[in-house]
């Protein structure tokens, strides 16, 4: 599918959000499953039922005689119209990380946007520039592909840091107890030198394997590269790697 295809499918995805604002439940329920049914989830899918916005939902909602059920129908109402609103601005965003990724080589390599960050690691310290972006290059024979991610960093210290590992992170967003992963080291280089610092510029990339990617766009996830004595993580975002990987396969 080529990516006016997939632009068109998000994009009619997102009206069809913006029709209505909240999923309609199903009506053909049995009696064991109506019994298994709380009150307050009761009411709310015959609300919902009535197909009207949502304010005029919370006005139904308040005509409830319980005020413990009517106070719980107004809070999950409350909650579907605000997963609605995540669901559409989610949406949104893998439409626009999905227009910014570039194909090249007969579509056999494929570079997402660039995410930058600035980072201070102390109140007197002067800020970092980070850098990261994920590449991809497809087979032509079989069309395996595999992924990069590339990250440069700048500081300014009085000597380079040297990159040499990258770990991934648990869901938590630690990273220190992790196990370490060889990188790839691209360049590395010194500029605006004076006598006790210089601006530091290291740009590296691991190895990201289709299958890591895809197990993982749900969520996204998190990686730190590390120096001896520095470590830089940086948190790839569930629409991002939605938006690459629409085009990037």
């Amino acid at each position: 599918m080529n990516i006016k295809k997939i632009l068109l499918v998000l994009s009619l995805s997102l009206s069809l959000i913006s029709c209505s604002s909240v999923n309609l439940p199903s009506v053909n329920l049995s009696a064991l499953e109506l019994s298994a049914i709380s009150p307050s989830d009761l009411q709310t899918d015959k609300i919902l039922a009535l197909g009207l916005s949502h304010d005029q939902n919370l006005v139904e909602a308040r005509k409830i005689a319980d005020p413990n059920i009517a106070s719980a129908v107004i809070k999950e109402l409350n909650n579907r119209i605000l997963e609605d609103e995540n669901n559409r601005i989610e949406l949104e965003n893998v439409v626009k990380y999905a227009e910014m990724v570039k194909a090249s080589d007969n579509n056999l390599k494929f570079v997402g946007t660039q995410i930058s960050e600035k980072k201070s690691r102390n109140i007197v310290g002067k800020d970092e520039n980070q850098n990261y972006f994920l590449i991809g290059l497809k087979d032509k024979n079989n069309s395996s592909i595999h992924h990069k991610i590339n990250f440069s960093i700048t500081y300014n210290l009085d000597a380079m840091r040297s990159y040499s590992s990258a770990s991934f992170c648990d869901k938590w967003q630690g990273c220190e107890n992790e196990d370490l992963i060889n990188i790839s080291l691209i360049s590395s280089k010194a500029s605006g030198c004076n006598a006790s610092t210089c601006n530091y510029t290291e740009v590296m990339e691991l190895d990201l394997s289709d299958d890591f990617l895809r197990s993982n766009m749900e969520e996204g996830f998190s990686i730190s590269f590390n120096s001896k004595k520095y470590s830089n993580k940086v948190i790839i975002p569930s629409s991002y790697i939605k938006g690459y990987l629409m085009v990037a396969n």
